[in-house]
């Protein structure tokens, strides 16, 4: 009676050889079937996400190029870039000069001029007040300019020097650097 079919090792598992062949099967299964189900979601899915891309014509507008040749020491541009004024200022030597000898900590935002220009005579900042967006003045030789000879928010009285730098006012950061390279010595391209 001690070795009845019932009280064998295998009884009940069908299997000869005394291996448990069914678990695996079935994970090898569930996998597969979850593999055939996921690719089956990210092909059904991969239509939608890629209708979200930006078409071509918003691609081109994130990037913007600029030919820097008939900008003449000491004037000032503005060019549209992502929907916002950019200035690009050809700065005079005297500007230059401003602006890489102020004192770090005498600016509200401290950062060096050098690291605010990748070529010391061209500034390139956004054209929005960190205060609270306006626009400030300065572009044009006869717009007033400020305490520091940048440009000048009048409609709180944000002052910014020739580095774009916040130096009077409530603004509480510096022009904002857009990032832009150097194509060649007289274009450049933002964004």
């Amino acid at each position: 009676m001690a070795n009845s079919p019932a009280n064998a090792p295998d009884a009940g598992h069908g299997h000869a050889s005394g291996h448990d062949d069914g678990g695996t099967r079935r994970d090898f299964l569930f996998l597969a079937a979850g593999a055939v189900g996921a690719v089956g979601v990210a092909s059904a899915v991969w239509p939608f996400i890629s209708s979200m891309n930006p078409s071509a014509d918003v691609l081109a507008l994130s990037s913007t190029e600029l030919d820097l040749a008939p900008i003449r020491e000491g004037q000032a541009i503005t060019v549209t870039w992502r929907g916002k004024p950019v200035f690009v200022r050809r700065r005079t030597a005297d500007e230059i000069k401003l602006a890489g000898d102020v004192k770090l900590s005498d600016l509200p935002d401290p950062q060096p001029d050098q690291s605010r220009v990748k070529k010391p005579e061209w500034l390139v900042v956004v054209g929005v007040c960190t205060h609270l967006g306006c626009v400030p003045l300065g572009q044009k030789s006869t717009d007033p300019r400020g305490d520091y000879g940048g440009w000048f928010c009048p409609c709180h009285g944000s002052h910014y020097d020739t580095s774009g730098r916040i130096r009077k006012g409530p603004a509480p950061a510096n022009l904002t650097v857009p990032g832009y390279e150097f194509l060649s010595d007289t274009k450049i391209r933002i964004g």
